[in-house]
Parts: structure tokens; sequence; C-alpha cells
């Protein structure tokens, strides 16, 4: 595995999904900016698989390639970048990333403004590393859905539409209660 930079902050967390084999290092939190920025390194796996194709509705990103490979998937276009390549991705622009290549890929990973992105990675990586999600890393409709409408500040699926998402949400709403979600799974 690439070693993650020595680059240390206070708050300075690292969380490995054992599924999809993503290591996020929080290099800089929320906490530490007052909410301006998170500020992360990623390793991704090789050959990793493209994640559902997503948008931020209030943030920007920045990926700077460290080490490796990563393809983008920008509007429906695929590009490849590789070391030293700055990818910036403006709020409301759909896209997904992966490593297409056979070695690992280090990137650092800047969200502005941080919001609770921080908590909706580490959500997602529990959920993976507790058998909560497929082989993807992807959760069962009711927990995506419920996931979905609690993060959607943050974090939208490209398909289906948020109204959909919310019309789910209504319907799924006593089965989140009775199961217990929101204290169960600690999300």
């Amino acid at each position: 595995m690439i070693a993650l930079s020595k680059r240390q902050s206070v708050g300075d967390a690292e969380i490995c999904n054992q599924v999809t084999g993503q290591v996020i290092r929080f290099l800089q939190t929320s906490a530490d900016t007052n909410g301006e920025l998170l500020e992360m390194e990623s390793v991704y796996s090789p050959f990793s698989d493209e994640p559902p194709v997503h948008y931020h509705p209030a943030q920007r990103e920045c990926f700077t390639i460290l080490y490796g490979e990563l393809a983008v998937r920008l509007n429906n276009k695929i590009h490849v970048y590789s070391t030293g390549d700055v990818i910036e991705i403006e709020r409301g622009t759909r896209h997904s990333m992966w490593n297409p290549g056979q070695a690992e890929t280090l990137v650092n990973w800047k969200v502005m403004p941080a919001a609770n992105t921080e908590a909706f990675l580490k959500a997602m990586t529990a959920l993976a590393n507790t058998g909560h999600t497929n082989d993807k890393g992807v959760p069962a409709l009711p927990l995506m859905i419920y996931l979905l409408k609690k993060y959607e500040r943050i974090f939208r699926i490209a398909k289906p539409p948020i109204g959909i998402i919310n019309a789910f949400y209504l319907i799924l709403k006593p089965v989140f209660i009775l199961r217990d979600y929101k204290g169960r799974l600690n999300i």
C-alpha cells in the first residue's frame, strides 16, 4: 500500500473501507478550519470499481494526483489523470472517480466548504466494514435512501432525481423508525 504523507494536523484520523479498499486520512477537518475546508489524502486500490455518478449541490472539490492515475467521469465523459494533475470539480457537477490502473493511486482531496462530509465518509465506511453494503460498498435500497436524505445537502446521486428519493423516503420513513436506523446504525 502507498504510504500516506507524514503531514499531521489536529484531529488527524484515518479510515479504511474494507469492501472498496479505499483509505482516507483526514488532514484538516471542519473543526480545524472553522467549516471552510476538509482536506484528505485518499488511496484508491488498483482496478477499483466506478462508484455511482453523483454531485455536491453546495461544495466544490479539488483533487491533486500525488501518485498513480485516476479515471474521472465528468458530465458523461471519461478522462484519465496521472501524477501531478489537478482536477477541479465545481458544485453541481456530476462526476465519479476510480483507479483504472494496476498500481495504487494516492490523491490529495479538498472539499470546500467542509460541511458534514467527514461524517458521511465515516458512516459509509462503517457500514461497509460491518456488512451493511454489497460487494461494491453500496448499501441496500432502504438504507441508501435514508443516507441520501440525511446527507442531501452535501451528496446526491445523479439518478434517480431528488424528487423520487424524497418520495421513497416518505414511503420508507416508518421502516427507518421501526428499525431505529438513527440509533442502531449510529449514522
